[in-house]
């Protein structure tokens, strides 16, 4: 059992990878033995991070900028630079915003898809020669997008650059694993529902009361754990989870099938 869910060893990049969902993908990576590769903007958050991490095991933050094509093109080269091989990509990063359509803003809107749909597309074509280099029959390289449950259902919160970048992300999810699973690449996507995170901070202002009305209406009775995602990542990377490609998992404790 410990060989079928086991990724010691492996080398992991998390983008977004140092505070909310992000952050908790992470410290489960580094428990689990990865080497891991955070990539954010924020250095002095983020070199914080990794290096209370880098006490449980191997960690290191690399400071880049995915809302530009230059900062995803310069990521994947400092990301290449460490590691020649490279066994996981999660696309974490993302950006967040809600407002009523009257005063939806074309710029802010560009920034959602640029950072929520774009990088995590060119991330993973610049980053192809790497992940070959670590995919074998049987062990192939992962690709993880966490998309959102905002992209499975029809309720906006207002949150409509995000909930459509996510819902594309969600179809980039299949149309990957279309095109490389057979390059011994698995591209699968998580839809997280509510977690304590920045983002769904923002959720929760958005509409007074919904985080009581989610916690009311969840069949699991709560948020989301740090277990809850980063077992969901780990299981995705492991031997379990090497047939399974093109899949949407939803980690939500039952909220959008309810």
């Amino acid at each position: 059992m410990n060989k079928l869910f086991s990724i010691e060893g492996k080398t992991a990049v998390v983008t977004g990878g140092a505070k909310g969902v992000g952050a908790m993908i992470s410290k489960a990576l580094v428990q689990a033995g990865c080497k891991v590769l955070i990539v954010a903007r924020s250095a002095d958050e983020g070199e914080r991070f990794a290096a209370e991490l880098s006490r449980e095991g191997s960690c290191t933050f690399l400071r880049h900028d995915l809302a530009t094509m230059d900062g995803v093109r310069t990521a994947a080269a400092d990301i290449a630079r460490h590691a020649p091989a490279l066994d996981m990509i999660v696309n974490n990063a993302g950006a967040f915003s809600s407002s009523p359509i009257e005063a939806a803003d074309d710029a802010n809107w560009d920034n959602q898809m640029a950072l929520n749909l774009r990088a995590p597309f060119f991330l993973v074509q610049q980053l192809l020669p790497q992940l070959e280099a670590a995919a074998q029959a049987g062990s192939p390289a992962r690709v993880v997008n966490i998309g959102s449950i905002a992209a499975l259902w029809a309720k906006s919160s207002q949150a409509y650059a995000y909930g459509a970048a996510k819902a594309g992300l969600h179809q980039l999810t299949r149309m990957l694993a279309s095109d490389l699973t057979a390059r011994n690449i698995t591209v699968n996507a998580i839809a997280p529902g509510f977690f304590p995170s920045d983002m769904t901070a923002g959720f929760f202002t958005a509409v007074p009361g919904l985080k009581e009305q989610m916690e009311a209406t969840i069949p699991a009775h709560r948020l989301g754990s740090p277990e809850d995602i980063g077992g969901a990542v780990i299981f995705l990377c492991s031997r379990a989870g090497s047939y399974l490609s093109g899949a949407i998992l939803p980690v939500e404790g039952g909220l959008w099938s309810a």
